[in-house]
């Protein structure tokens, strides 16, 4: 992704927070260029926190179709790792910022929550936006404000925010090409403005292969958005999102795996040796009488589950939303969002001839309706439920304060299923036998529902120079989980299991405080500082919970984090820039370890409680264009040094130790040149320092610097105004390196190749 400048804008419905007066105001800035942001959006000008983005003209120098997650890679603290270039591969994403991880971020699309951010049931982000329909992707890194919803959040927020339909009809067509069989086409429809009325609709369709093994990825995504304006104060919105994805899955491995074969996947065919014939007489009905066997049992070899076609993931998602504005009043103004999400899928894995041997055995003498395996089996997991929730709040003005009032409520329902059915012939490319269920895992429903208030007021001081922001939240979380856990609740040891279970836990903290202030040293530069204290429901809940080791499980503690932090902006005619100190403490901190599945061959994560763990380090971040080049170069960068350890041990991992996937120092800088009207081009740089794969230091991780580049050339080259070209290139250089682990474990995945794409682009 191109790497461009650090930017900040608190652009939510529900929570803009710009305040007029001196206090959020710097000098104008003076640094200019097609690919840098003015100056309230470069340096988080009026912030409490630091906060940082990507604008939209990163987002449309990036490579196209690239994961919603992958567009953080470029901001100061975000070490994040995908699986391919574009980083869709759901089950190959990590981000790690400062000590928190993906799922204790929280992540808002124009004000609505996106809830968990688990491939299974959950709502990431990256299902949910194409980067031609966003306008910038804003991440407050520490403490996000305590107007944002969510449950999740450790302190970290990440908002993205669409793009407004457009003022004249139009529409925008691009199309791309590159390696890996990839083509992607996009199309964007524009209404223009009809007497307040505007809509887009746009459709984007991505198809490409797997860079290693056998597999291909199509993901179909649309967005629709429609805005009536009654006055410049009051408008009525309406969007739309759906995605549907399918993909194959790839394997992580060992990093010996990686080292006899980079390139390491899943076989295009049946391996030869996986016929093993298995004559016998078998009770196949379960009915506890011996039978004929009617079959023989043939793909019964160790190496079966190897092919590829038993491993997809298919996903069907779909978001609605209503928002409505308006000044109800002189210096009061409402903003209200309501929204609705329908989430279907499934994956498939499928499980060898032994181990599905093994349980049909136990659950068939334990009276479960099980039939006895074909062979390799067919593994489903089912996935869905649904969202609705509103988000509303007042912003009021009076005299030199801004009070700021509102609340959160929402019902989320997740299903979650899981067995293993027979095939034909028991071979992996035969036909899935519906009615034939080997045996059972799970079969339950969790629901969520969440409530949340916040109160917040700004006030101006000192002249106007300090703006004091005070505020706090409440959040409530009423979990609960019905049905089938796992095989305990099936089987115990041959004999009846638990049955189906019904498991509550309330999660409450009534006063999360925070504190801000913004204080203007000059004309040039602001000082900034902020305190909260954070409350999440525990992450992994549902895995936490869905483990039948007793007839009741003892319901974790939520999650806690206290988060400090001071910082200094500058804004000078040729740079502009930013420097946070931040420190944070945990408490009842959950932390991801992985073991292998004996059925899937593949990490299987669990949490523990590690108790207190703590972060503290610097971010910095700027953009410099010297006068010597007359405006057309600039360069930008963002390094970040962060020291995350446990302060207590869990198990074998000894106190002080480093969290795993942390690494201390991060950077991300590049290079801009634009010497026409109708060419830019951008070199960047991603250097990832060492780290651990688990928490007690033995699995280090080597570090490792990505370049990336792009040329974007404008068709009034060649007299098409309408016309643009642009090549992007990721992992200049072909480094390999392990860059993916799943934290706690020595599973690796490794970096993508070089990978080269095209992308014609016509405005109309």
């Amino acid at each position: 992704m191109a790497v461009a400048i650090a930017t900040t804008i608190n652009a939510l419905p529900l929570v803009a927070q710009d305040q007029t007066g001196e206090a959020a105001t710097l000098e104008e800035v003076l640094v200019s260029g097609r690919r840098i942001s003015q100056t309230d959006l470069a340096i988080g000008e009026g912030q409490a926190a630091n906060t940082v983005g990507v604008t939209r003209e990163e987002l449309l120098s990036a490579p196209a179709g690239i994961s919603g997650l992958k567009m953080l890679e470029s901001l100061p603290g975000f070490n994040v790792q995908t699986d391919g270039a574009l980083g869709l591969y759901e089950f190959g994403n990590s981000v790690q910022v400062r000590a928190f991880q993906l799922n204790q971020i929280g992540f808002v699309l124009d004000g609505v929550p996106m809830g968990r951010s688990d491939a299974f049931g959950g709502s990431p982000i990256f299902r949910y936006v194409d980067n031609e329909n966003l306008a910038s992707v804003i991440a407050s890194p520490g403490a996000g404000d305590v107007s944002l919803p969510s449950y999740a959040s450790l302190g970290p927020m990440v908002s993205y925010n669409t793009t407004q339909p457009a003022e004249e009809f139009g529409a925008k067509v691009a199309y791309t090409m590159g390696d890996h069989n990839l083509e992607r086409s996009f199309l964007r429809l524009d209404t223009g403005d009809l007497g307040g009325f505007s809509a887009y609709l746009a459709r984007s369709k991505t198809d490409s292969d797997l860079w290693r093994g056998p597999g291909t990825i199509d993901r179909e995504h649309w967005e629709g958005k429609a805005r009536y304006e009654f006055d410049s104060d009051t408008f009525i919105q309406a969007t739309y999102v759906s995605n549907e994805f399918f993909d194959y899955d790839s394997p992580s491995g060992s990093a010996s795996t990686f080292a006899d074969n980079y390139e390491y996947g899943y076989l295009p065919a049946i391996p030869e040796g996986c016929a093993n014939p298995q004559p016998a007489v078998y009770d196949f009905n379960g009915d506890g009488a011996i039978d004929e066997a009617d079959f023989t049992p043939i793909y019964t070899g160790g190496n079966c589950t190897s092919y590829y076609e038993d491993r997809i993931n298919v996903r069907d998602d779909k978001l609605y939303s209503l928002s409505f504005h308006t000044d109800l009043m002189d210096s009061l103004y409402l903003k209200s969002t309501a929204y609705y999400e329908d989430k279907d899928g499934y994956g498939v894995s499928p499980d060898s001839y032994p181990n599905s041997l093994g349980i049909y055995t136990e659950q068939a003498a334990a009276g479960l309706d099980v039939v006895h395996p074909r062979g390799v089996q067919y593994g489903l997991s089912g996935v869905g439920g649904d969202r609705k929730g509103i988000v509303a709040g007042l912003e009021w003005s009076v005299g030199n304060h801004v009070l700021s009032l509102g609340g959160w409520y929402e019902d989320e329902t997740y299903n979650r299923t899981q067995q293993r059915l027979n095939k034909t012939e028991g071979s992996a490319d035969g036909k899935v036998i519906r009615d034939e269920t080997v045996y059972y895992r799970r079969d339950y429903t969790s629901v969520r529902e969440t409530t949340q208030f916040y109160l917040k007021d700004s006030i101006l001081l000192m002249d106007d120079r300090l703006n004091l922001q005070v505020g706090f939240k409440s959040l409530n979380v009423d979990y609960s989980l019905d049905g089938y856990r796992d095989y305990a609740d099936y089987e115990i040891d041959s004999q009846p299991g638990y049955g189906p279970q019904q498991i509550e836990a309330d999660y409450s903290k009534g006063f999360l405080p925070m504190i801000g202030a913004v204080y203007n040293l000059s004309d040039h530069d602001q000082l900034f500082t902020s305190w909260s204290q954070q409350y999440a429901l525990p992450k992994g809940a549902d895995d936490i919970f869905s483990t039948a080791t007793s007839f009741t499980t003892q319901a974790p503690d939520g999650e806690e984090a206290e988060n400090y932090e001071i910082g200094i902006r500058t804004n000078r005619p040729t740079f502009n820039g930013a420097v946070s100190l931040y420190y944070t403490a945990f408490d009842n901190r959950l932390l991801p370890g992985n073991v292998l599945n004996p059925a899937t061959q593949q990490p299987e994560t669990f949490y523990v409680n590690a108790g207190e763990t703590t972060a503290w380090g610097v971010e910095l971040s700027g953009v410099f264009q010297p006068e010597i080049f007359n405006n057309k170069l600039y360069m930008n960068a963002n390094l970040s040094y962060n020291q995350a350890e446990l302060e207590d041990g869990f198990d074998n991992n000894p106190a002080g130790s480093q969290i795993a996937d942390s690494p201390e120092w991060l950077f991300t800088g590049g290079v801009t040149w634009e010497p026409t009207e109708w060419l830019v081009a951008n070199l960047s740089v991603k250097y990832t320092g060492e780290r651990y794969a688990d928490y007690a230091e033995q699995y280090q991780m080597e570090d490792y610097t990505v370049y990336s580049a792009y040329v974007d050339v404008s068709g009034s080259l060649l007299g098409l105004d309408m016309a643009s070209l642009r090549f992007n290139v990721d992992n200049l250089t072909d480094e390999e390196v392990l860059s993916f682990v799943y934290a706690g474990s020595p599973y690796f995945r490794p970096l993508s190749p070089r990978t080269f794409q095209a992308t014609l682009t016509l405005d109309f």
